[in-house]
């Protein structure tokens, strides 16, 4: 990621370049009746042969060798949301290119602690459980077995979660593919908000409601990194008919919660956009989500994308901490990091955002923020919790998330972060 560029752009052409910062309000869409781009291929999966039952059903459900039209993502759904899949999956799939079959593949189990907070509209959507799902790049053939973890002597297994099938996201074409279809409103926004200096950020940030800027302490010494250069939703090619429309706001930013993706390291940063368009329709066609989880996301090479609809500069509710959605943002950094350092590049961008964001609302990224508790398997409705202004996303919930390699890195952030916005 490259370094903050002094931006000679003056305070009236900001409006241009930030996103709305008019009252909720449903978002243009195109009238044609057309289908979103992209697709997902749904599979149900069936006992394996030879697999082990009980009075609750099968301990071994899979999907033998299958020829398929093209996908890139994969990921097990089921269809109760509450339901845990206390197992493992795997998966095999064939690349279209070489006709060469991966190895076997893991996929992580535990999603469930991403998505809308209890209570709040978004949850109560038809939500389907679901494993995070797995960047596999173009691929034609796939092959899955989920397996129920092994019981404990003399007693049963678990059973594992109705309906399970598996789901192939091809993420579609880019934005270059989409251009004639689009509404007026998305062809006059930019692909990309560039970097602004620290004025220009100054100014944009008084447009901001809840602001530091835009209140009665707007005389305060102003804390906020330099914006980053962000990609839009037009950017990546977001199709915005995928998604509900209108948007969710909460009051404040005070918690920048850090996640990974858990979708893999096996993409390049070309190819980060695919990414993008794959996770945003299986959080909405599979997850059933409203919009995809996170507000943001950061890739390998540290470019930052804008992630669920609603205006970079604006506190919109996402599903990205189950019970902690609210004055918070979520920062995913596409890959996983259980076992892989992240790059100094996402790092950065990381730090970058942070500060952009957390300072346009007066915190301290070195400081910490208190949230109450929506509901989750670690904090109980109701419960106010301090966090650290950069959080990992395991800090809110019981879960490995952002993986151990990218939460050992935040500490670092923070003090970084802070530099950014001009503290010592």
């Amino acid at each position: 990621m490259r370094s903050f560029l002094a931006s000679s752009i003056g305070v009236a052409a900001i409006a241009a370049l930030a996103l709305p910062l008019a009252p909720a309000a449903p978002a243009a869409v195109p009238a044609a009746a057309a289908e979103p781009a992209g697709s997902t291929q749904s599979l149900a999966l069936a006992p394996l042969p030879g697999a082990n039952r009980s009075a609750a059903g099968a301990s071994q459900e899979g999907l033998a060798v299958r020829e398929v039209r093209p996908f890139s993502l994969v990921g097990v759904v089921w269809d109760n949301a509450d339901d845990e899949l206390h197992g493992s999956v795997q998966v095999r799939t064939r690349a279209r290119a070489t006709g060469t079959w991966s190895a076997w593949q893991d996929l992580e189990t535990h999603n469930h602690d991403h998505g809308a907070d209890p209570g709040t509209p978004e949850a109560e959507r038809p939500l389907h459980g679901s494993t995070a799902p797995l960047w596999v790049g173009d691929s034609d053939a796939v092959e899955a077995r989920v397996d129920a973890e092994p019981a404990e002597e003399g007693q049963e297994a678990a059973p594992l979660p109705g309906g399970l099938r598996l789901d192939l996201v091809d993420p579609g074409p880019g934005p270059a593919g989409r251009d004639a279809g689009e509404s007026t409103r998305a062809a006059q926004t930019p692909d990309v908000l560039p970097a602004l200096d620290e004025t220009a950020t100054q100014a944009e940030a008084a447009e901001v409601p809840g602001s530091y800027a835009s209140g009665s302490d707007s005389m305060a010494r102003p804390y906020v990194g330099p914006r980053p250069r962000i990609i839009t939703r037009k950017g990546w090619g977001a199709d915005e008919r995928l998604r509900e429309r209108g948007f969710v706001y909460t009051k404040s930013v005070k918690v920048a919660f850090v996640h990974h993706t858990a979708s893999g390291n096996g993409y390049s940063c070309a190819q980060s956009a695919s990414v993008l368009r794959s996770i945003y329709r299986f959080h909405v066609k599979s997850s059933g989500w409203r919009d995809i989880g996170y507000n943001f996301a950061v890739d390998k090479c540290g470019n930052i994308y804008e992630g669920r609809a609603g205006g970079v500069t604006k506190a919109v509710l996402g599903a990205h901490t189950l019970g902690f959605n609210t004055n918070s943002t979520g920062i995913a950094v596409l890959g996983t990091y259980n076992r892989t350092n992240p790059s100094a590049a996402a790092l950065r961008a990381v730090e970058q955002l942070a500060a952009w964001k957390l300072g346009l609302y007066g915190v301290n990224p070195k400081g910490k923020s208190t949230l109450v508790s929506g509901g989750g398997n670690r904090y109980k409705k109701g419960r106010s919790v301090k966090f650290n202004a950069i959080a990992g996303h395991r800090d809110g919930f019981a879960t490995d998330c952002p993986g151990a390699r990218l939460y050992s890195r935040l500490g670092a952030a923070r003090v970084t972060a802070a530099h950014y916005q001009g503290r010592r």
